[in-house]
């Protein structure tokens, strides 16, 4: 059931198509290499967006990704377009994403994309450095990474967005620096920039326990974190998010943010398709089976593919509120705090916010509540320490 509170919102669709030729080592996200079950999933896929198209929301981002969609045959992301515009009301000025990865697509391909409605692509760059791409076993090469830049390019997007990695062991400040000054110079519209993670039963956080190799200590980490900051900052980039950065100067800042990720760090309501895709109504959340032989199955049987529903309470509410909202630079809206859960931030939070506040990992101000640029080197803790009261 779609809450009350959210019905007046616009919403976003996922759409995750697992497929990949090799999966990274350090990635945790579903994914399969087995690309014989590509129409399978299609069929499934096209049927999931009709068994739940009873909705009355207005969409205006559309984001596909996964394992990377670029794997698939580029005219089932057509249809997959057109099904969604015929069963489901999406704005005109919606923000249509695919992932893609360099070593896959090249100018013809990406043109098909342009052709079929899609807006804005997010390449995952991950470095220019071939040390660091054979470290993080990517398929591509740092100039396989430029070319899929120059060739979206050249194909007419004008809305791209860059992902990079720091935090690899062995990448030195210089290494770092040196990725960011080579995506600045190609200008794009959108930056990302993750920290390197060691996702439990990763084949990477495998080889970490086993000895392998040393992670990147968590003080340097974070001189990473700032010196990215720092440098995008000063070439043109405004961060809004934690790891994500907007190119400024433009008429409309908003048009070249990811507006679908936004969503997910503003409560706002999304439907996923496909293999354990998430949904959320603003009240309950569900996900699929992570798995496409039992998602197609479920499907066959006009069973929705989902494998498990949670209904949040309000303390769910409150601490995904908290860690959702001190992930934007604008932090969380005091007001709209009070409204929906019917209590000061501040008076919720007495006991630890002038802590916080003294240690400048806080600012508070009469309508905002945001984490400081140190603060967010420390957000998850930060987090943690604010949720431990009593909510």
């Amino acid at each position: 059931m779609v809450s009350k509170e959210n019905h007046e919102k616009t919403a976003g669709i996922y759409v995750h198509i697992p497929f990949c030729l090799r999966k990274c080592p350090y990635c945790d996200f579903y994914s399969i290499t087995d690309i014989s079950l590509e129409q399978l999933f299609f069929d499934s896929v096209y049927r999931e967006i009709v068994m739940r198209s009873n909705t009355s929301f207005l969409f205006d981002t559309i984001y596909i990704g996964g394992g990377p969609p670029s794997v698939v045959a580029p005219e089932n992301i057509g249809r997959l377009i057109e099904k969604l515009h015929h069963y489901y009301k999406i704005s005109p000025e919606a923000q249509i994403t695919i992932e893609v990865n360099p070593g896959l697509v090249d100018f013809k391909l990406l043109s098909k994309y342009l052709s079929y409605g899609i807006n804005r692509l997010s390449i995952g760059i991950q470095s220019f450095g071939d040390e660091n791409l054979t470290f993080l076993g990517r398929i591509h090469s740092a100039s396989e990474g430029i070319k899929s830049i120059t060739d979206a390019k050249e194909a007419g997007f004008n809305n791209i967005s860059l992902d990079l990695i720091y935090g690899i062991p062995g990448q030195t400040m210089e290494d770092w620096l040196l990725d960011l000054s080579q995506a600045v110079a190609f200008k794009p519209e959108h930056l990302s920039c993750y920290m390197l993670t060691y996702e439990k039963d990763t084949p990477m956080e495998k080889r970490m326990r086993e000895g392998e190799f040393q992670p990147l200590p968590e003080e340097l980490a974070g001189n990473y974190f700032s010196a990215a900051n720092d440098f995008l900052n000063s070439n043109g980039y405004s961060q809004y998010e934690i790891s994500n950065f907007a190119r400024t100067g433009s008429d409309d800042l908003r048009s070249l943010k990811s507006r679908h990720n936004f969503k997910y760090w503003s409560f706002s309501p999304y439907i996923g398709f496909g293999p354990s895709a998430h949904s959320f109504s603003g009240d309950e959340r569900s996900w699929n089976h992570g798995n496409v032989l039992k998602y197609a199955e479920d499907i066959k049987s006009d069973i929705l593919p989902v494998a498990d529903t949670e209904v949040l309470n309000r303390e769910q509410k409150i601490l995904e509120a908290v860690y959702l909202g001190l992930r934007k630079t604008e932090g969380i809206d005091l007001k709209e705090f009070k409204n929906k859960f019917g209590v000061s931030f501040r008076e919720m939070f007495i006991n630890i916010l002038p802590e916080l506040i003294e240690n400048k990992h806080l600012e508070v101000s009469k309508n905002r509540c945001a984490l400081t640029s140190k603060g967010m080197l420390f957000h998850d803790s930060i987090v943690s320490m604010l949720v431990d009261e009593d909510i």
